[in-house]
């Protein structure tokens, strides 16, 4: 079986960010899907759409590299601790996962040894390769998000995710708005309240800057849409100073 993550771009390139994708597909690696999970595995509950189209533009966009999951969040979660009962999801609206009907601690345990570590530990492999170039760089998680929710329209674009590194956050988010973007901080979803993990966690570890981007699904769900996105994100990024 191949590994549970793909890499992007050339780890030892001196440029500018390191990316993270942990949503990037809706693969089930070991599993023939169960007519039941169809819809599931379709929409944002299976993966994040576009995401990994966005990730792969950046990295080429920007002359970074990046390192994108190859299973499905309904398998296991990356971006969640492994202890929180979301790592695994049980149901989903009440209707439960059939991929994950019976999950004991034993394959919880299996899932994340074979799937949730090794993913990481290319993440932690990419920044050791990057920081041996030299120079100054930023981890970049890049996420999306679904139009509407419980039927609300979302206005905002693109949020910038956060728990520190307020002010790159807020450089970040004034370059975004002169690529015409609508921008919230910390929205739809708040880094504040522990949901950026993969960042956050590596980001510390390294001693990095990092950031969680998040980019509404429909901007970005064809391929030539999500390169039109990445030219107006990198050049955002570029100028915001972000990466310096």
């Amino acid at each position: 079986m191949r590994p549970p993550y793909e890499i992007a771009g050339d780890p030892e390139t001196p440029g500018p960010f390191v990316l993270s994708c942990e949503h990037a597909t809706a693969e089930l690696p070991e599993w023939e899907p169960d007519p039941a999970d169809l819809a599931f595995l379709a929409a944002h509950w299976g993966w994040d759409i576009g995401a990994a189209d966005l990730t792969r533009a950046l990295c080429r966009r920007t002359g970074s590299c990046g390192v994108l999951a190859r299973f499905s969040r309904l398998v296991c979660d990356p971006n969640r601790d492994p202890e929180e009962p979301s790592f695994v999801v049980a149901a989903i609206d009440g209707a439960p996962v059939a991929l994950n009907r019976g999950v004991d601690a034993a394959e919880r345990r299996r899932r994340r040894e074979r799937y949730f570590d090794p993913y990481h530990a290319a993440i932690d492999r990419t920044l050791r390769a990057r920081r041996a170039r030299g120079g100054e760089f930023r981890l970049l998680a890049i996420h999306s998000f679904t139009p509407v929710w419980l039927g609300q329209p979302r206005p905002m674009e693109v949020g910038v995710l956060f728990d520190a590194h307020d002010e790159h956050a807020w450089r970040l988010e004034g370059a975004l708005a002169a690529e015409g973007f609508a921008v919230a901080l910390n929205a739809p979803y708040s880094g504040k309240d522990g949901l950026i993990y993969s960042a956050r966690r590596h980001g510390r570890a390294h001693g990095l800057v990092y950031l969680e981007l998040e980019v509404r699904q429909d901007l970005i769900e064809s391929e030539v849409k999500a390169r039109g996105v990445a030219d107006r994100i990198a050049r955002a990024l570029l100028t915001s100073g972000v990466s310096t």
